[in-house]
């Protein structure tokens, strides 16, 4: 349905459509084997209603006339058989009439062809040469390219068109009954929208020889130490500290118990906002779906609300939570706008975009130098926090020890554990400028029936005081 359509006719207060159309390519080469080369295309569009107070969706593939007047009367038949049970009464919520659009930045360099995807992707898997403890390796590239299109009743006009690209290399090394793991920044930790250009802006030519000598070298490396201590995080370690302990605990559908069967609940109550101590002066957080190469960027959200930087955590006093329009009117509380849908098939929920930690005034020698005995830990390799986003561990692939001020050994399997709050007003030095990395992850999962959506993080390295650290078992 092109933006300038004639709009259906409903019996409704309010209605909207939201198409998707996204493709997907992959590329893969493994072991020095290229993998079939796959590709995907999905479509469809999701009709929401409002109808005497109450609220429906439908959701389609068929996006002729007849297929999208026929979800706008489901979702209405559904807005009108849950009124009565309805949470909010709809007539209270805003009704998007925006009018706008966005592009993920431009590509500056020539796109790819299949080919020459394969060709560079073949060149890093053969780097890694004949020795035997290599036992297995992995380079590969997903282009996402996605336009999403919202009509709302109202007069909405907005239409947004992405391109994500999705890198990834992996070494296994095994030797003396020991295996180890290594990745560039994690399993997809450098996605970023935009063209071919974020490739060289992280050092993707030569990283397999490179992963691969670091496996090496944490296979003949000892296990972390134990004990209490402190640790300097590096950005692909802090951008998932930030995800769970920060973010899910801050979506405030969440808070207010949607999901506490299914992802969990959180720690934070309403009444925190505002006063409630969540991290040491130095911490700063904000939800900024403006930065252009971030994976999560966008100029509206899901149900059409405009999208601004804001402070969600400001010199460590929580002020604002994750809440799209909906929780907001919930609630009585201000949030963002972060109302998402995975895909055309399921509706917006309260979801992370781009969560961000401000950089500070520390260089990373200065981190280093503040440190007497400590370890520095680089790439998250797992996680587990329990159903409130409170108590938590996190193991990851490559540690250095910390001596006096100066980086020393390295250590394998450095993980470390700790509650919510109290680690993060343990926080010492926030790296500056130098020291941050813009990262994210494609795998962000929550909601009933579940949605796996793209989240943006940027962060600089950081120092936490007195953690708990524990060493892996080979």
């Amino acid at each position: 349905m092109p933006l300038d359509s004639p709009l259906p006719r409903v019996d409704a207060d309010f209605w909207s459509l939201r198409f998707v159309d996204e493709s997907t390519a992959c590329y893969a080469v493994r072991k020095d084997l290229a993998l079939p080369y796959s590709a995907s295309t999905d479509r469809g569009v999701m009709a929401t209603v409002y109808a005497d107070g109450g609220y429906g969706y439908a959701a389609t593939a068929d996006t002729s006339p007849a297929g999208i007047d026929a979800a706008l009367a489901r979702a209405r038949d559904w807005a009108r058989a849950t009124a009565q049970r309805a949470i909010t009464d709809s007539r209270t919520l805003p009704r998007p009439a925006a009018r706008g659009d966005y592009a993920s930045p431009q590509p500056t360099l020539p796109r790819l062809s299949r080919r020459e995807w394969f060709d560079l992707l073949m060149a890093e898997s053969r780097s890694i040469g004949a020795d035997p403890r290599f036992v297995d390796w992995e380079a590969s590239i997903d282009v996402v390219e996605s336009t999403h299109r919202l009509v709302t009743s109202e007069g909405g006009r907005i239409e947004q068109r992405f391109r994500f690209l999705l890198p990834s290399v992996s070494v296994t090394a095994h030797a003396n009954g020991d295996t180890i793991v290594r990745t560039l920044n994690g399993y997809r930790g450098i996605c970023q929208q935009g063209g071919e250009e974020i490739l060289a802006r992280f050092g993707f030519a030569g990283a397999v020889r490179r992963i691969a000598d670091e496996a090496l070298e944490l296979l003949a490396a000892p296990n972390c130490p134990s004990g209490t201590m402190d640790v300097l995080l590096a950005p692909d370690q802090m951008v998932l500290q930030i995800h769970e302990s920060i973010g899910h605990p801050l979506e405030l559908d969440r808070i207010l118990g949607d999901e506490r069967n299914f992802a969990g609940t959180s720690f934070v109550t309403p009444d925190m906002f505002g006063t409630y101590r969540y991290g040491s002066e130095l911490l700063d957080i904000t939800f900024d779906p403006t930065e252009p190469s971030e994976l999560a960027s966008y100029a509206f959200d899901d149900d059409g609300a405009p999208a601004e930087r804001v402070h969600l955590i400001r010199k460590g006093i929580l002020e604002r939570p994750l809440g799209g329009a909906v929780s907001q009117a919930r609630a009585a509380m201000p949030g963002v706008a972060n109302a998402r849908a995975s895909g055309w098939n399921r509706p917006p929920i309260d979801r992370m975009a781009n969560l961000n930690l401000e950089p500070g005034a520390s260089s990373f020698d200065d981190m280093v130098a503040s440190i007497e005995h400590g370890v520095y830990m680089q790439t998250n390799c797992s996680w587990s926090i329990d159903d409130s986003r409170n108590k938590f561990q996190f193991g990851c692939e490559r540690g250095r020890m910390i001596r006096n001020g100066r980086l020393a050994e390295v250590v394998k399997r450095p993980n470390y554990r700790g509650i919510s709050a109290n680690f993060w007003r343990s926080l010492a030095a926030v790296g500056d400028a130098s020291t941050r990395e813009v990262l994210g992850t494609p795998y962000c999962g929550k909601g009933e029936p579940s949605q796996v959506i793209r989240v943006g993080h940027a962060s600089p390295a950081c120092v936490f005081r007195g953690v708990d650290v524990f060493g892996g078992e080979a």
